[in-house]
Formats: structure tokens, C-alpha cells, sequence
């Protein structure tokens, strides 16, 4: 049915093999490795083996319906109208794993919003999108932490960083990296001229300690008051925490946080976003290896991309990577972004599929 699956069935069972081996069991870290491989793999192997069942089912059901006994096709016919719509859901969802990668099925991740060219209208618009992101994935029933922030001086934010959690956030937010572009015209603009602004956003999987292991002595901290518009925690104490990884290298990162009430807190946001952003260097070579062809169809996921215009005087929101225009932006900007992820994801799916039943 899908011969890419059909391969990872062999190696799914290959593996448990592997688990009923002596020399595998006497040896813990070989058998803890094959075992959460094992698990990955599981979570798209069983769905499909469960496929296979019900497909073969409905077929000699279908068999029987065809044949010359009553008694037995209408016994056929009723277990058809069963069995169909289970094989039927469950092929939809093995398509939709397809979309997912083990490598990339991220339950957190760090989502980085910048104004770019605009000045305060770039922050403005940067708060739209912050407030966008919030309520879709509140509306998806993720939890949402804000992590730092710098607000503009209009309003908005010059920069905010934020973590999102929950049950395949990764899948439906990946989709978001790179420029975005809003046309609209300014409340400060007395001829009523459209302005367009812009602003980058990053989807960052965060990964844990263990996938991202941070030497200690490839760090250093500073610490600093905290700046702002003000209240008692301002510049009293020195709770606000910047670190470069590597300084003076090629390779140095700068990660500053001041949101936190204690230094601790502080430290802990920034050694998180520190290692979504290591992460996230760790796997440029992985992507830059994604065939041209692959890139062109669903975008690189840099920042420099333009993937999406928000037209304010037209309500329209138009996804630059697929063609795709929606006279909902009023609606989109209130968190139901649905109306563009579904297309995209959709998009993909074809793209996948395709590429998976070709084998």
C-alpha cells in the first residue's frame, strides 16, 4: 500500500527481534537504544500493520458480496458498511503520519517573533502576530509561556520570544518560519497611504538535555539590572542574565532574558532558548541536504523567506509558497489560523504522499 511503510515494517520487526536477543538484553544501552527506536517507529507501524488487516478484511468481505449466495452477501454488505469506514479513518491517519517525521514529532518548541523594516508599525504588527499565535494555540488547547520580550515604543514588541506545549504543536506551527508582511495603513498617517511593514518569526523545536548537551565552559554569563518601563523590581537587583555560548568564535550566540522575578528564573529561560537555538544549527545541515524541489514546495523555513502578506484594506491573507488567498484576516489574526495551516498541510501531505507511494 505504501512501500516506504512497508519497509519500516521490516525494520519495526527487525527490531523486536533484536529485543529477544541474548547478546542485546545483556547489554543495557544497546537495549534501551533499540527499544526507544522501537517506540518511535511503533507510533506509525502498528496504525499501518492495523491498516493491512481491516484492507485484506473489507476485500474478502467485498469477495463474498460479489458471490451467487443472498444469505451471505447481505451478511458481506453489512460487515462492509463496518468495516469501511474504519479502514477508511484509519487510512487518513496514517497519511497524516506520513507528514510526521519521529526525528521531528516535537511536543515544545520556542516561537521567535522580530519587527523587522517598519519601525513602530513593525512592532505593532509583531504584537498582532504574538497575539495571533497565543490564541490559536489556546484555541488548540496548548499552553503558552512567554519567555522574554522587548516592547516597542508605540506598542507591540520589537522582539518576543515565547514557548509553546502540547500534543503535535510542532506539525501544524512548522509552518511559520520565516517573513511576514503587513499592508495597512497606520493610525498615525493623516493621507491615508498604506504602509508596508514586515517581521520575521522562528519555530525553533526545543529539545531537551539530552538531545542538546551545553558544556558549561563554552558559556559565559553576565548579569545585569533589569531594564523597562518601570515598578519595584526595576534596576534594583541585578536579576537579568545574558550568555554567550562560545564567545569570539564564528559560532557565538547571544541569548538575553530579563522577564524572569529572579535571576534563577532568568537562567533557566536562557539556557532553554540557548538550546532550541544550538538545535536548530545542529539541524542546518540536515535541511540544507532537502532536495531543491522539496524546498521550492514547502519553503526553507528561514527567516528571510517571505511566506505570507496580511492586506488589511482587502482582509486578505495570502500564503506566498502555495498561492493561496483567504478573505479572513480579520478572523486569522483572531486565532483561527486554520484557514492558512490547513492549506499548507495539506499541500505537504500531497507532496509526501506522493513522493512515499512512489516508494
Amino acid at each position: 500500500m505504501f512501500p516506504a511503510l512497508d519497509q519500516k515494517v521490516a525494520h519495526y520487526r527487525a527490531l523486536e527481534q533484536q529485543l529477544y536477543d541474548p547478546a542485546v538484553a545483556a547489554d543495557p544501552a544497546r537495549a534501551a537504544a533499540v527499544a526507544k527506536e522501537r517506540g518511535a517507529l511503533a507510533k506509525l507501524v502498528e496504525p499501518y500493520l492495523e491498516l493491512l488487516k481491516l484492507d485484506a478484511a473489507v476485500a474478502d468481505a467485498a469477495a463474498l458480496a460479489a458471490g451467487d449466495d443472498p444469505e451471505m452477501r447481505a451478511l458481506a454488505e453489512e460487515e462492509l458498511a463496518s468495516l469501511r469506514p474504519r479502514r477508511d479513518a484509519l487510512y487518513a491517519r496514517v497519511e497524516d503520519q506520513l507528514l510526521v517525521d519521529p526525528a521531528e514529532d516535537f511536543s515544545k518548541l520556542i516561537v521567535e517573533i522580530r519587527a523587522g523594516t517598519g519601525g513602530d508599525e513593525a512592532a505593532l504588527f509583531a504584537g498582532n502576530l504574538y497575539d495571533m499565535y497565543t490564541r490559536y494555540a489556546r484555541a488548540k488547547g496548548w499552553s503558552v509561556e512567554e519567555i522574554s520580550s522587548s516592547p516597542g515604543e508605540a506598542g507591540g514588541f520589537k522582539e518576543v520570544t515565547f514557548g509553546v506545549e502540547g500534543d503535535g504543536v510542532y506539525q501544524f506551527l512548522r509552518y511559520e518560519s520565516g517573513g511576514h508582511r503587513v499592508q495597512r495603513v497606520p493610525a498615525t498617517e493623516t493621507q491615508g497611504r498604506i504602509h508596508t511593514s514586515l517581521a520575521t518569526v522562528a519555530v525553533l523545536p526545543e529539545p531537551d538535555e539530552v538531545q542538546v548537551a551545553i558544556n558549561p565552559g563554552d558559556i559565559e554569563w553576565e548579569t545585569m539590572r533589569a531594564g523597562g518601563a518601570g515598578g519595584q523590581h526595576v534596576n534594583k537587583t541585578e536579576s537579568a542574565v545574558r550568555i554567550w555560548y562560545r564567545k569570539g568564535t564564528p559560532d557565538q550566540i547571544e541569548v538575553k532574558c530579563q522577564d524572569g522575578r529572579s535571576q534563577h528564573k532568568n537562567r533557566e529561560q536562557a539556557m532553554r532558548v540557548l538550546r532550541t537555538r544550538i538545535f536548530e544549527r545542529q539541524q542546518e545541515k540536515l535541511h540544507r541536504e532537502r532536495s531543491e524541489m522539496r524546498k521550492n514546495q514547502v519553503g526553507s523555513g528561514d527567516r528571510n523567506e517571505r511566506i505570507r502578506t496580511y492586506n488589511f484594506p482587502q482582509n486578505r491573507c495570502t500564503d506566498h509558497r502555495i498561492e493561496v488567498s483567504v478573505y479572513k484576516l480579520d478572523a486569522i489574526l483572531g486565532g483561527l489560523l486554520d484557514e492558512m495551516i490547513g492549506p499548507m498541510r495539506d499541500h505537504d501531505k500531497k507532496q509526501r504522499l506522493a513522493a512515499t507511494t512512489a516508494g
